[in-house]
């Protein structure tokens, strides 16, 4: 008999989530990786018995990604748990599952590039109506209500620009109208906020971000509230012929053991690269929530009990040439998309920036940094060097 259960330390549960504790594996510290697409049956008149538990094919799922779902569902405090091939595919067939027709959808401005370009490109032509809102409305959200509003979509930061929703105020604006809300909470890694018990419907992540944490692999999870929108979840997801493969599953899993351990160290070298950003001539902002001069760090102090590696900077005015050469001058920095991995990055990201709710108002470039498990004082000496170059 296990008393597992009576441990609350988030480290603890984290490490002992969906470990195997019978079967033929159950010496094992992970969970053997199980590769199947045909699955047999006994008897011919098991074949279409479709009993709770009984697998029917390799496409549902493996021992292997139903322990990835359970650790998921462990950290995010979910009912059920969605894997799909990357983070964008977990927020495009959320919407679609969520959709109505004839529906409105409301998504905050803020959100993931490729997520908004699916809203634009696809959903508009399955007849929903999108319309993007301030990711700071809160509960003045409830004024771009409709009758036929079905879903709300949130990004808490948004991965660029790093507003935060008052996610309770849009949460009581949603319940009272019956309207489903969905959040990108890939920032937070469902370790510093868990929106599920603040009333939000589905957790998405990109998995392939901090619970990977070694930028090989690509996954995304949708996390359910309650039993029926993980019904509804699986449901769709079936119906889509989504499937995610078991070793990628097996390595996300493996990656989530020590999620925790790393997102604690990335998010005091962030926060302290930040503070030293917050005195430079050369930048104009900083856009980090758990700084106190943040728009937005109240509700990130309330809702939050942590920061990511994860923020942006506002240069002030440069040229094309002088930014592309200070972030060419990095050397510890890697120049690519994603975050979350062991390694820092950097990109220039006005080229990505699109908003129609508010018009996107800065006096320099924008500039984001994804802070690895480097020294935190390499890393900052890396950056003065390079900053050099904006002052010549």
């Amino acid at each position: 008999m296990s008393h597992k259960d009576q441990y609350g330390g988030a480290h603890t549960r984290l490490v002992h989530a969906a470990r195997n504790e019978q079967g033929a594996a159950k010496d094992l510290v992970n969970p053997p990786v199980e590769r199947a697409s045909t699955v047999l049956f006994d008897k011919a008149e098991d074949l279409y018995a479709f009993k709770p538990g009984v697998r029917t094919y390799g496409r549902y799922g493996t021992a292997t990604q139903n322990a990835l779902c359970a650790a998921i569902a462990e950290l995010e405090c979910a009912a059920g748990v969605i894997l799909t091939p990357s983070g964008l595919s977990a927020c495009t067939l959320s919407l679609l599952a969520v959709s109505q027709k004839d529906g409105h959808m409301l998504i905050s401005d803020s959100i993931y590039g490729p997520t908004r370009a699916f809203c634009d490109n696809i959903l508009t032509k399955n007849g929903i109506e999108v319309e993007y809102f301030d990711p700071r409305a809160g509960a003045k959200l409830a004024e771009q209500c409709r009758d036929n509003t079905c879903a709300i979509f949130l990004e808490s930061p948004g991965s660029l620009s790093l507003e935060v929703n008052d996610l309770p105020a849009i949460v009581d604006v949603a319940k009272k109208r019956d309207i489903t809300t969905l959040i990108d909470n890939t920032w937070a890694a469902g370790w510093f906020l868990k929106p599920l018990t603040l009333g939000i419907d589905y957790s998405i992540q990109a998995a392939t971000k901090y619970h990977t944490g070694h930028s090989d692999v690509l996954m995304g999870a949708i996390a359910a509230r309650d039993k029926a929108s993980a019904t509804l979840m699986h449901e769709y997801a079936r119906l889509m012929g989504n499937a995610a493969s078991p070793d990628d599953a097996y390595l996300v899993l493996r990656g989530m053991r020590t999620m925790g351990v790393r997102l604690e160290r990335q998010q005091d070298s962030a926060l302290k690269i930040a503070q030293w950003f917050s005195g430079r001539d050369e930048v104009a902002q900083v856009l980090h929530p758990a700084l106190p001069e943040h728009p937005d760090h109240e509700l990130w102090k309330r809702d939050f009990t942590g920061a990511s590696g994860l923020f942006s900077i506002i240069l002030n005015p440069v040229s094309q040439d002088q930014l592309h050469a200070f972030i060419d001058a990095l050397d510890l920095f890697g120049i690519g998309f994603s975050w979350g991995g062991y390694e820092s990055l950097v990109i220039q990201c006005d080229p990505q920036i699109k908003r129609t709710a508010r018009p996107w108002d800065a006096p320099g470039p924008l500039v984001r940094f994804s802070i690895g498990l480097e020294g935190v004082d390499d890393l900052i000496a890396d950056i003065e060097r390079a900053l050099s170059v904006l002052n010549r």
